[in-house]
């Protein structure tokens, strides 16, 4: 009776590991049907990662579309330095025959056409390093002062700074020959240089009050 017993209680222990088993393998079963809508879900997010960082790779790239632009108005100044050295030549062979107030009108169209070349420099050198790509120009020593902050406030006010300027030229050469020059047209070149005067003072104002200089500088 006491083997049967023990033969009994075997039986049992081997049916209750059996049934364990087949929970277990249920559970597992159950946690692989309950995972696999999940891989399938995350399959979606992952190809709009995808499609979003190559979007996102496209409009942070399309910066360089800029390139030729600036690459142009490099070849315009190399135009614009032609016809300066074109003026110089002029007023070297013909100085001994010109008066002094031709002189000082050629003068002036070398001045405006220097001042013209700057700014196409700062056009060229500031936009490029804000818009397109970073200068590698901290440490070399032929760097200009203006390059030490380089952003679109400032590079707008010495912009219009430089305007302002060229308006001037302007403004003298017509002075210089107003009695050619008709009442209308010095009025609107006056007008147009007082325009360009009151928005630099206005962007100049509107960066300070933005930007505040800091205490000690």
């Amino acid at each position: 009776m006491t083997k049967h017993h023990q033969e009994s209680e075997s039986d049992t222990e081997h049916a209750s590991k059996n049934s364990l088993g087949t929970e277990e393998s249920t559970h597992a079963a159950g946690a692989a049907s309950e995972r696999s809508p999940s891989v399938k879900h995350h399959g979606k997010p992952s190809m709009l990662n995808h499609v979003e960082g190559s979007l996102e790779w496209l409009i942070f790239a399309s910066r360089w579309i800029q390139a030729p632009l600036y690459l142009g108005l490099i070849l315009g100044s190399v135009l614009y330095t032609y016809k300066f050295m074109i003026d110089l030549v002029h007023l070297w062979r013909d100085v001994n025959r010109l008066t002094e107030e031709m002189v000082m009108l050629i003068v002036l169209n070398l001045v405006d056409s220097t001042m013209v070349a700057n700014l196409i420099t700062m056009v060229v050198i500031g936009g490029y390093a804000s818009f397109v790509s970073r200068l590698p120009v901290e440490r070399h020593e032929d760097r200009p002062d203006w390059l030490q902050k380089v952003d679109a406030g400032t590079l707008k006010i010495k912009l219009v700074g430089s305007l302002v300027g060229i308006s001037g030229i302007h403004l003298l050469k017509t002075f210089m020959n107003i009695e050619h020059k008709p009442h209308e047209q010095v009025t609107w070149q006056i007008i147009i240089h007082c325009t360009f005067l009151l928005s630099a003072l206005l962007l100049a104002t509107t960066e300070r009050i933005m930007h505040p200089p800091h205490k000690g500088h």
